[in-house]
């Protein structure tokens, strides 16, 4: 009772980066509340999973282990975590903000009556004085995330209900090993005790899969443009200089918008979460929708005509000038001096 559970996604076997995130992210909190790290598995030939997640400092890994499991669907998913949610009473439970953890989290939530914060960017352990009830909580989870369209960062808590639930965003928490040789039991669910046949009536008979040929999650240096770039051919320069310097190229929600770049290239609340050694801003303002999702970048280069572009005061380097001028030179000065 009382444990932290991370709800893990799988794909051919290996555990999805957002659940490994989120482990990370789970230790930590589990150290600070003194109790154990708990991860869900479901689906079918999971005999590895187990050497993937327990470095990560997971204590008990439930394996519900069935063919009808895999791909995910949402009932009989559903129906397990509830069930097994009901029997164990975790106070957290966190899950990705994927498209299988928006579908997930709210109808286990719902079914629970416990509410569920989605898409939150930080997790923190606090209290709370409700000074109309006269009562104070401790140890509640801090469920940070922006609201308003990025105008504000809301953090909320939920003083009574368990579990505690919420769902992150990939990418906005690190990845990290806790122990190589940390070692936690397993417990084999009987699928057939937690999840009704009926739960079955939808069968995937096939799926198509296409993966991105973008990577800029993985990337460890990305150039990014925004509405400052001017257009979708200013935008070549990028490349150009993203193939010299071994890198990818983004872009600001503001530029996708406007047709300089396609939207799996977006940056930002609304985009991707990337956390790059080197990122450099080329044309972008800076709004706190975009930097939400790079300021956690090692090294930030602003390029910009604007010397007060709000980008500007988050970078270490800042370059004053248009694009077209600076971006052409530093391709001819990198190439010079590089061997």
């Amino acid at each position: 009772m009382n444990n932290i559970f991370v709800y893990l996604e799988i794909e051919d076997g290996i555990v999805g980066d957002v659940s490994l995130e989120l482990l990370t992210k789970g230790r930590q909190l589990a150290d600070q509340q003194q109790c154990k790290l708990e991860a869900v598995a479901a689906g079918y030939q999971l005999d590895k999973i187990g050497a993937q997640v327990f470095p990560y400092g997971v204590d008990t890994l439930y394996l519900a282990d069935d063919k009808r499991l895999s791909p995910y669907t949402t009932l009989p998913h559903t129906a397990l975590l509830v069930t097994l949610f009901r029997e164990e009473k975790p106070q957290i439970a966190l899950m990705g903000a994927t498209s299988i953890g928006r579908d997930l989290g709210p109808r286990v939530s719902s079914a629970l009556f416990s509410g569920l914060t989605a898409d939150c960017t930080s997790l923190e352990i606090g209290s709370y004085e409700d000074k109309k009830a006269g009562k104070v909580y401790n140890d509640l989870l801090y469920q940070i995330r922006p609201a308003f369209g990025g105008n504000i960062v809301a953090t909320i808590v939920n003083p009574d209900c368990r579990p505690q639930m919420a769902t992150v965003r990939e990418g906005v928490m690190k990845k990290e090993i806790r122990d190589p040789e940390y070692k936690g039991k397993t417990k084999k669910l009987e699928v057939s005790k937690y999840v009704k046949d009926e739960d079955f009536i939808i069968e995937v008979i096939e799926r198509h899969m296409e993966k991105s040929k973008v990577n800029l999650k993985n990337s460890h240096i990305i150039i990014t443009g925004g509405y400052g770039m001017g257009s979708a051919e200013n935008f070549k320069l990028l490349y150009d200089l993203a193939n010299v310097l071994g890198g990818e190229v983004g872009a600001s929600r503001a530029a996708v918008d406007a047709g300089f770049a396609e939207h799996e290239r977006q940056i930002g609340q609304t985009g991707v979460t990337v956390r790059p050694k080197l990122y450099i801003a080329c044309g972008v303002s800076g709004q706190i929708q975009h930097i939400a999702g790079m300021q956690e970048s090692a090294m930030i280069i602003s390029i910009n005509s604007d010397p007060h572009a709000p980008i500007n005061t988050i970078a270490d380097y800042v370059i004053t000038g248009t694009v077209e001028e600076v971006i052409p030179k530093m391709i001819k000065y990198y190439k010079k001096n590089s061997k």
